[in-house]
This record gives structure tokens, sequence and C-alpha cells, in this order.
């Protein structure tokens, strides 16, 4: 079942991402589906930290990206969705390649929605879970 209330497309998530955190840190979108988007970073000099490993922060960002849009695309026209709380569990590092991540609904309501972000390195390995609650806010 298609839960998008609005079009959306990777070619239409990479338009509304140029010139920010999104695009500077390399992220990719690469799949929507009726109840899914995936998106993927580099682990490269952007995402990096001090010792050489994917940035605990960088999942983060990737994760509320992916939580972020898959919300406000799931909202009634005139609607946004805006973060009301994230959390990430870190499972395993990433020294180089691609790290991707696919987000889900784990709940669509009225007022609050909540996103399971699921990533892996190249291998398909777990390196990371994350969940994000989104706030639905009402046209003013």
């Amino acid at each position: 079942m298609r839960i998008w209330q609005q079009d959306i497309s990777v070619a239409e998530l990479t338009r509304t991402s140029l010139n920010t955190a999104v695009s500077h840190l390399g992220i990719e979108f690469l799949e929507v589906g009726d109840d899914f988007i995936t998106a993927r970073v580099p682990v490269d000099a952007r995402t990096r930290q001090p010792f050489g490993l994917l940035h605990g922060g960088v999942s983060v960002v990737l994760a509320e990206t992916l939580g972020s849009v898959a919300a406000n695309y799931a909202c009634p026209s005139g609607h946004q969705a805006v973060g009301l709380d994230i959390n990430a569990n870190h499972l395993r590092s990433a020294k180089s390649g691609w790290v991707t991540g696919t987000t889900r609904p784990v709940h669509i309501g009225r007022t609050t929605q909540v996103w399971q972000i699921d990533m892996v390195n190249e291998a398909g390995e777990p390196t990371c879970v994350s969940r994000i609650t989104m706030a639905v806010l009402a046209p003013k």
C-alpha cells in the first residue's frame, strides 16, 4: 500500500536537498518504494571522525534525513512534520565505502509519526539502527 500523500521521487528528493547538509555530506537518494525510502552516505574525508571511522553523528544525519523526508511526504497536503526525538544504536563501524539506510514507518498518526531507519555497510551488515519521532503540524 502506497503511503505517500504527495508526489515523491528520487529526482525530487535530490533536487530539494541541493545546497544543504545532505548534499554537503554526499548523501544520495537511491530508491522510493510504496512504503520506504533508501539513501546512502559515503565513508570518506567529509564523514569520518579522527580515528578513521564513519562519524556516529553522520549516521544520525542520514537517519534524520530519511525519517524527516519520509514523514513530510506521508503528511496530508499543507501539513509539515518536524522532529521531536531521534535515537541511534551504533552496531558496527565502517571505515570505507558506503553506508545505506532504509526508512519505514512504525506509526503514521494524525499528530505524530514514528520511523525506523536501518543502516548497513556494503557487505549488508548492520551498522546502525535509529528511530525518529516526528510531530505533524497542521497548516496555520
